[in-house]
């Protein structure tokens, strides 16, 4: 009994491992299927998938199946075409509007509408894909229909497939007037090769007030226009077009209503502000002498207005009521020599300046050592531990400073970085030490002759 078991086992298995695969496409869904026919027209026979004379099978029916072979069946798709009075079923493989009218024997005039389901999709041409469906789609070709406009002795050539006069002469893009007359009226049924008489009352626009009224007239002159409509003139009041300009197609009327105005204006002149030096103030102090303020230019004026706006003007007169008073602010001009305990002993010093230190040796000034100048500065002085570098706009060359943590130096150098509130302090190469940070310096007696009072306001 087990071995009949197990000769049914591998007959099964071996009945499943010799199946097909198979990928079925029908009308767009696609499923894989196992068999053991022969050809195409065999598996969908076995799959009952009936085959019309009108269905797509690729490949054909009498194609060997493979494994791993695709079967695709496209059903043909029901269409309706109604044009010229008539409908048309078809059944189609086409998905572009073009070919199927084709099949259908239905042309396209470069004016006539293609409507799909009722909607424009397209108007002289039929490039356009369809989505098909299983359920029938409509397809629906409008006639357009020939016929003469004449505007005013223009006479236009126009095809639509409007229903009504008014309808077909909107399309057209005319815009219509109330007091315009049509003929025939708006409401009549458009007929092959009718012509339709457009004429036009004056459109004139009259902007006056703030208001834009847009009326149509049969009047000949502006000035009967505003009478018309019941606008005065007053005073210097004026109109452009003047008054007795004849009437033209879409003029525009301007009212323009002029005002004058006296006016005063008053308006204040600044003072100055200067900086003076005061002995009675100590160096780098500074203090308010005296405090400015404003005075006033009073003017009359005349001015004209144009529909509220200033058009022009001028001063009639004008005189200072209050003179301004000029702002002193003192700097500081009394130097004095205080004395500062150093580890090294008590030093004078005259001035202190905050300043930015940093450190540099011969090694590092960016000087080679085989030039001749090597080791020199500036002002020709051995470089080293005690020489400094300024900028000579803030501390005389050759004179002396006091750094805290570094001692007394001489400024004997300059640097292309070394610019304004910045010092840079001498060291032997074989002693350098990197300094970066912000200090007082202090400016060593004697007090020299030239002095900057201002570099206090130089921040």
């Amino acid at each position: 009994m087990a071995v009949v078991l197990l000769v049914a086992v591998a007959l099964l298995m071996g009945y499943r491992a010799t199946r097909l695969p198979i990928t079925l496409v029908l009308n767009g869904q696609q499923t894989v299927v196992y068999t053991h026919q022969d050809t195409v027209s065999t598996l969908l026979l076995d799959r009952n998938v009936p085959i019309e004379p009108n269905d797509r099978v690729v490949p054909s029916l009498d194609t060997p199946l493979r494994r791993g072979m695709t079967v695709i069946v496209q059903r043909p798709h029901p269409v309706y075409v109604t044009a010229d009075g008539q409908t048309l079923l078809l059944h189609t493989h086409q998905t572009a509007a073009e070919m199927i009218l084709q099949e259908a024997r239905v042309s396209l005039g470069p004016y006539d509408e293609l409507r799909v389901e009722g909607n424009l999709v397209a108007t002289g041409h039929a490039r356009v894909a369809i989505n098909l469906s299983s359920r029938p789609l409509h397809l629906t070709v409008v006639r357009a229909i020939p016929f003469t406009l004449d505007e005013e002795g223009r006479i236009s050539a126009i095809h639509t497939t409007a229903p009504t006069v008014g309808e077909a002469l909107h399309r057209a893009g005319l815009v219509l007037y109330q007091a315009d007359r049509v003929e025939p009226a708006l409401g009549e049924r458009i007929r092959r090769d009718m012509s339709v008489r457009v004429d036009r009352s004056m459109p004139v626009t009259v902007q006056v007030d703030g208001r834009l009224l847009r009326t149509r007239t049969h009047r000949d002159h502006v000035d009967t226009v505003l009478a018309d409509l019941g606008i005065v003139l007053t005073g210097q009041d004026y109109t452009t077009p003047t008054l007795d300009t004849p009437l033209q197609q879409d003029m525009t009327i301007r009212v323009v209503r002029v005002t004058e105005r006296f006016l005063i204006e008053q308006e204040p002149i600044p003072f100055e502000s200067v900086w003076q030096g005061d002995p009675n103030l100590e160096l780098d102090t500074q203090a308010l002498l005296q405090e400015g303020a404003p005075g006033t230019l009073q003017r009359r004026v005349r001015v004209f207005y144009e529909d509220g706006e200033e058009v022009r003007r001028w001063v009639e007169s004008e005189y200072v009521t209050v003179p301004p008073t000029t702002k002193i602010m003192g700097y500081g001009t009394n130097v004095i020599v205080r004395t500062l305990d150093t580890p090294s002993g008590p030093v004078e010093y005259w001035r202190v300046i905050r300043m930015l230190a940093t450190s540099y040796s011969a090694g590092t000034s960016g000087t080679s050592p085989s030039s001749s100048w090597y080791g020199r500065t500036s002002t020709g002085m051995q470089m080293g531990f005690g020489i400094v570098a300024v900028d000579p706009r803030v501390i005389n060359l050759r004179s002396r400073v006091y750094v805290p943590g570094y001692g007394v130096g001489v400024a004997g150098d300059t640097g292309g970085s070394i610019k304004g509130r910045r010092i840079d302090m001498g060291f032997d190469d074989s002693n350098l030490q990197l300094w970066y940070r912000w200090v007082d310096v202090y400016l060593l007696t004697p007090v020299p002759a030239n002095i900057d009072y201002t570099l206090g306001l130089q921040q």
